[in-house]
């Protein structure tokens, strides 16, 4: 048990890129990177140490909330990948006649309905469309993951045909139908 506590996420500094500026202000945070700039407020609990080169996450409040710690921690180590490189992810459409495409600030998407689908794309968020693939791209990990998930849930991958939006390294196992099944 007490290797744990030498090994606490939270305790672990957070290095910063050359051309990468934080700026603490209460309890809000902003990081500002060649890709962008990032804010967001943290709890109370929560305080920055700011030295030249590292970011230190403190914890001061009631035990019950500590094991949030290493999670705020990620939090901001995030906030400072996303300024310096940014996150994507990259979702598949499998099925004849799926076609996406984007369109200013929107996403259409041709999924096997009567009529396409308008996925307008929030702020800080852009999309790429190369044949089958979907590019989501921005500084935001959170926002990223959640429209991405978001435009999953349109058309999820059906088990028995496999048609439908899924992400790119995701392995779907396909089910047997019950024809088949009976056949046997």
């Amino acid at each position: 048990m007490r290797g744990l506590v030498k090994n606490m996420i939270g305790k672990k500094p957070i290095f910063l890129p050359k051309g990468v500026r934080v700026e603490i202000k209460d309890r809000k945070i902003i990081v500002e990177g060649p890709k962008g700039k990032i804010e967001k407020e943290f709890p109370e609990e929560i305080s920055f140490e700011k030295t030249d080169d590292t970011l230190k996450v403190n914890f001061k409040g009631p035990k019950e909330k500590k094991a949030l710690w290493g999670t705020w921690r990620a939090h901001v180590k995030n906030m400072v990948e996303g300024a310096v490189h940014g996150f994507e992810k990259k979702l598949r459409l499998e099925g004849i006649g799926y076609e996406a495409r984007v369109s200013g600030k929107n996403l259409i998407l041709k999924v096997g309905f009567t009529h396409d689908v308008n996925f307008p794309l929030p702020q800080g968020i852009e999309a790429k469309v190369e044949k089958n693939i979907i590019t989501i791209f921005g500084i935001d990990k959170e926002l990223v993951g959640q429209v991405a998930a978001n435009i999953r849930k349109i058309s999820p991958p059906d088990p028995y045909k496999g048609k439908g939006i899924r992400y790119l390294d995701e392995v779907l196992k396909l089910k047997i139908s019950k024809k088949a099944k009976g056949a046997k």
